[in-house]
């Protein structure tokens, strides 16, 4: 018996959550879906602090541009002091499985906490009634299955800031969007595919990243740099632990791994 499967398992997926190409939850190969990163970052401002509340991200991939938006999950909500992301620094605001097709847009929706702090007094930025459904933004580009890809907010503070007549201050926000595939993927099956198995990226002799079969076998690994791997296959008892190496992944691309068929 492999008593340390599950320790080992466990342990792993917890790794998972927080490596920066994210690992697959039990798909089926990420089948139609491509993983998509949306980053938020800065151009400084002369401002002690300029703070903005993302309460939601979302993305259109039809040509509806008033019925066609879709929510992303898992979006990081609050508020972030863009001041806080300027020297190439950034912050992720979303990581998600989306369909695989051509992006048009997508917007960014902000709630009432935004203020600006200038000679350390705070001041509330206020947002003209034309964009409080949310910012859009286009994008028009294709995004493919298997692969993950980085989007870029950069907002630019100097000139999103507008000073009234009146010493108030309006947020009309200037962003500038970037998007582009992160590294290539690996994708395959396992079988028998009803066994659960830890399958694992390795160069060398570091684990660059895992992930677990889902209920057809299926596994999917994104975001690796272009070079030679080599997958580890750690299954369930009464199943033997084996690995296969010599595995090219080149950006912008998906490798397809053959079948894995584990054997006692």
């Amino acid at each position: 018996m492999k008593k340390q499967f599950f320790l080992i398992t466990t342990i792993s997926a917890i790794i998972c959550l927080f490596v920066f190409i994210s690992c697959s939850k039990n798909d089926n190969n990420n089948n139609g879906k491509a993983r998509l990163q949306v980053f938020l970052t800065d151009d400084p401002g002369d401002y002690d602090a300029v703070n903005v509340d993302v309460q939601d991200v979302q993305i259109n991939l039809t040509t509806d541009t008033e019925g066609g938006w879709q929510s992303l999950p898992g979006v990081a909500k609050g508020v972030y002091n863009l001041l806080d992301l300027v020297d190439n620094k950034d912050t992720l605001l979303v990581n998600a499985d989306i369909p695989a097709g051509r992006i048009q847009q997508i917007r960014l929706v902000l709630g009432d906490n935004n203020s600006i702090v200038v000679n350390g007094t705070e001041s509330p930025l206020q947002t003209p009634s034309a964009q409080q459904s949310g910012l859009k933004l286009n994008i028009h580009q294709d995004v493919d299955a298997g692969l993950v890809y980085k989007m870029i907010l950069d907002f630019d503070a100097s000139r999103s800031i507008v000073t009234t007549g009146s010493e108030k201050y309006i947020l009309k926000p200037v962003i500038r969007t970037s998007l582009e595939s992160v590294g290539g993927s690996l994708k395959g099956i396992v079988a028998p595919v009803d066994v659960l198995t830890n399958v694992r990226a390795i160069q060398g002799t570091d684990t660059i990243a895992g992930t677990f079969t889902g209920s057809t076998g299926g596994y999917w690994i994104g975001g690796l740099a272009g070079g030679s791997y080599s997958l580890q296959f750690l299954p369930a008892d009464p199943y033997a632990d084996t690995i296969r190496n010599n595995i090219t992944v080149t950006a912008g691309n998906v490798t397809n791994v053959d079948t894995m068929f584990l054997h006692q």
